[in-house]
């Protein structure tokens, strides 16, 4: 039974960290974020610019009528729309703003209070965990620090704000950890969290559930008793599923968003003591960042200098000293091990990474590849294992002495040496966030005078190939501007629909079709010269707009007319010609690596009409003979140069040389 003192102690803890929580979003962030009206860090980036689609998704989706299933912006994968889930957008807070937007001022984030929540939860859940395994208030708050200030809570917030809540990760700990020792389960509080986690981010899910999985499993081997669990897990999951279709998560078919399959986003077996944070960020005051192998980055997971001594202190003490515990432990959470072990592998992938190096790939079916890349960010799964190590360095400290006060000052230490070692990346957070509240950390590079014109011309942005130029500030624009677009900004879409939506505009532009309220967007130029010809003559403006990363290739309907700044080419008689920015196994940027002499253009009639005639190729003043031209590659034109080296032509604006009668 429960005495008084006990709830008030669990009371004190839980108000306590959830303090410590608030104070560490304070000391870093400040309270601009809670200003909800402020949305400057929303629209310039921070770290990253990701969360531009998160909020972007909000945007599209406050626009939205209301619609059920829940969370599901129209203007965006238009006309099928998409579930802000797939923004990362927080559906469950995404709802609950829409339903209350006629009364929310027309500016509004909720990012700022969410992520000050998540902070005060994981202090609150950190505190009420450890408090299982010391007693009194000040060492389990001391332990606190460390899952408060965690490098992998701290790599997210703001930058992937969803995966801010990682507090549910500690909270089924601290369920199976209760559960464990008073032979119970039925936990109505794991039953809520695991329904929960899948309205804020689906890849809690299996980490939360992998956690219950473990108690279940346990309960029924020691008890015999298998159906109460296993109905009580299925009525668990089919709610989640609910909640998961209410949420919007199951709407269309979400099947594209990226290239990189299952593997590519693995942890590298240095990962626990790497310091090397995203774009450049330093986790580290005492060790040296290493390197990684391509998206190892997301599975970013340092322990912290003083989590890894306490681990290896307590490795010593009681693997050395007390090995029959040591052990027994292990057996009697041999369903946890077991669960974590799936979760290591599953994070490490069946690409082996060290370092900068690869290992080895471990042959998988395709099939199981396609399932797992459902996560296919899966070193992620790997944060369930990361805070259990957390707490085994606390819990080892604090049975290093049965003395308060020694494991208090021991706890204490450990802390300080962590939070040393971690400032330096906790300061660059603090001044990027900064940053971003004075100047945009990604600056928008829509700064042409087009895009001041073409504001209230058009309901539609329509992406015609792949991701546009500066695709998440284009998204704000369109949102903006009460525009739909069909660009693939988000984290998945219907890649299937939106490949026969484009090959219908296509078709359309191919003869001679225009949709006066549709914006035409390309992001190959070779794309936009094939599809420009038959619709040059019809009032479109059409060339290329550049800006500071990159270019967009544009068909503008009733804009012929406009004055436009320098940034605008007009698609004329002297448009530039440019080789295609093409790689692959052969080709370098358009250039044929084995001799260096022939480039390819995208075949089209601009191309072909610059070309067949021609004698030479002119670049920066000097001139280049044509030897040959050559378009069995169907969709290409392939032109060998009397040149040396024709990667100087990679960027160039080229002219053509007619040959003479």
């Amino acid at each position: 039974m429960i005495t008084a003192a006990a709830r008030h102690r669990e009371r004190l803890l839980l108000l306590c960290g959830a303090a410590l929580g608030a104070v560490a979003f304070f000391l870093i962030f400040g309270f601009s974020p809670l200003d909800v009206t402020n949305d400057a860090f929303c629209r310039g980036g921070y770290i990253e610019k990701d969360i531009q689609q998160h909020y972007a998704g909000w945007l599209f989706y406050r626009q939205s009528g209301f619609s059920f299933p829940l969370c599901i912006a129209t203007n965006i994968n238009a006309p099928q729309g998409l579930s802000v889930a797939y923004t990362d957008s927080i559906p469950l807070l995404a709802a609950l703003f829409r339903l209350l937007s006629p009364v929310l001022p027309d500016t509004f984030q909720y990012f700022g209070w969410f992520t000050l929540l998540c902070l005060m939860a994981q202090g609150a859940f950190g505190a009420r965990l450890l408090g299982l395994f010391c007693q009194g208030v000040a060492s389990p708050l001391m332990g606190d620090l460390l899952f408060v200030f965690s490098p992998v809570l701290w790599e997210r917030v703001f930058r992937h704000t969803s995966l801010s809540a990682q507090f549910f990760l500690l909270a089924a700990l601290y369920y199976y950890c209760k559960g464990f020792r008073t032979n119970r389960f039925a936990f109505p509080g794991l039953f809520a969290l695991n329904i929960l986690t899948i309205t804020i981010h689906p890849y809690f899910v299996p980490m939360t559930y992998a956690i219950t999985f473990a108690l279940l499993l346990h309960h029924a081997v020691a008890n015999r008793k298998w159906l109460y669990p296993g109905l009580w897990l299925g009525a668990d999951l089919a709610l989640t599923v609910a909640a998961g279709w209410v949420f919007g998560l199951f709407y269309g078919t979400a099947t594209g968003g990226s290239d990189a399959l299952y593997g590519y986003f693995g942890m590298n077996l240095n990962s626990l003591w790497n310091p090397a944070g995203v774009n450049g960020v330093d986790w580290s005051l005492i060790l040296p960042m290493q390197n990684q192998v391509g998206g190892n980055y997301d599975a970013f997971a340092y322990l912290g200098f003083g989590v890894l001594c306490g681990l290896v202190l307590c490795l010593i003490v009681h693997l050395f000293h007390h090995p029959t515990a040591f052990w027994r432990t292990l057996c009697h959470h041999w369903t946890l091990c077991l669960v974590y072990l799936v979760l290591t592998a599953f994070a490490v992938s069946h690409v082996i990474t060290a370092n900068g190096a690869t290992l080895a790939v471990l042959p998988l079916p395709a099939s199981l590849i396609k399932l797992f890349s459902v996560f296919r960010s899966g070193g992620r799964m790997f944060w369930p294992v990361y805070y259990l190590l957390i707490l085994c360095a606390c819990v080892g400290i604090f049975r290093l002495s049965s003395r308060k006060r020694v494991c208090c000052i021991a706890i204490t230490c450990m802390a300080a040496i962590q939070l040393l070692d971690i400032a330096p990346g906790l300061v660059q957070r603090h001044q990027a966030f900064d940053q971003a509240q004075t100047t945009q950390a990604f600056p928008s590079t829509l700064t042409s005078s087009f895009w001041q014109q073409a504001e209230g011309r058009y309901a539609s942005i329509v992406s015609m190939n792949g991701l546009q130029t500066d695709a998440l500030h284009l998204a704000l624009y369109a949102a903006d501007h009460g525009m739909s677009t069909n660009d693939p900004f988000a984290a998945r879409y219907d890649a299937a629909a939106l490949e026969t939506q484009r090959e219908t505009y296509r078709q359309e532009l191919a003869q001679g079709i225009l949709r006066e309220d549709t914006l035409y967007l390309f992001a190959e130029e070779g794309a936009f010269l094939q599809a420009v010809e038959p619709v040059k003559d019809s009032g479109a403006w059409c060339g290329r707009i550049d800006g500071a990363d990159g270019s967009w290739y544009v068909i503008a309907p009733g804009m012929a007319g406009c004055s436009l700044d320098e940034a605008c080419i007009p698609y004329d008689e002297n448009y530039p010609l440019r080789i295609a920015d093409y790689t692959d196994a052969l080709w370098n940027k358009g250039v044929l690596d084995s001799t260096k002499k022939t480039v390819c253009f995208a075949d089209s009639p601009f191309a072909r009409q610059k070309l067949e005639d021609a004698a030479a190729i002119t670049a920066n003043g000097q001139t280049y003979a044509i030897i040959d031209l050559d378009d069995s590659d169907p969709g290409w034109l392939m032109v060998t140069l009397n040149i040396e080296d024709a990667t100087v032509l990679w960027g160039q604006e080229l002219e053509t040389i007619p040959c003479k009668n």
